[in-house]
């Protein structure tokens, strides 16, 4: 530990805030600065959930636009309040607060059905209006791209993701080549 209290690893925070003003914590994972603007990619502070949809006789489906009061997310509260976690309606992504045990990798293993698919781990599953929803935690990193307006980030939607992302990406590999 430094002086001032910091270790070593600490990884710069920035605050990235949606169109809707909601805001998301994240850590600073990369710079890149494209067309006179400086873009980051970002990973959540707190833990990226995915709702999803459970029946019986089938796979799990993923809802990919939850509104923020949505009654489904009130059960979900009460559900991981009961864990000491906290379900937040932040931009981009739900995400859950609170001591989160780490997934354990043989346990994975088994539930990978191809490498195309994204692989999800169970949080909780609770009913609500007398159907079967379960929080998931994505097991692949959970990138969030947004653009640096002085000191604030300003997520990347729409046409301008479209735009950047491919390019973005491209370099990324290019700087994971030169390492």
């Amino acid at each position: 530990m430094t002086a001032s209290g910091e270790t070593p690893n600490d990884v710069p925070t920035v605050l990235v805030r949606d169109q809707r003003g909601r805001q998301l914590l994240c850590f600073l994972e990369q710079l890149i600065p494209l067309d006179g603007h400086d873009y980051v990619l970002l990973t959540p502070i707190d833990t990226p959930v995915c709702l999803f949809r459970l029946e019986d006789d089938g796979e799990p489906e993923l809802i990919d636009t939850v509104d923020a009061t949505e009654p489904i997310l009130s059960v979900a509260d009460v559900v991981l309040q009961e864990h000491d976690l906290t379900l937040v309606r932040s931009a981009v992504t739900l995400t859950v607060s609170g001591e989160l045990d780490e997934p354990d990798p043989d346990e994975l293993e088994g539930d990978e059905a191809d490498d195309d698919s994204e692989t999800y781990e169970l949080l909780v599953s609770f009913l609500a209006d007398n159907q079967e929803y379960g929080l998931y935690i994505p097991l692949d990193p959970f990138f969030v791209v947004a653009r640096m307006d002085g000191k604030a980030a300003v997520l990347v939607e729409g046409e301008e993701f479209d735009r950047v992302q491919p390019r973005i990406e491209a370099e990324l590999e290019e700087r994971e080549g030169l390492a």
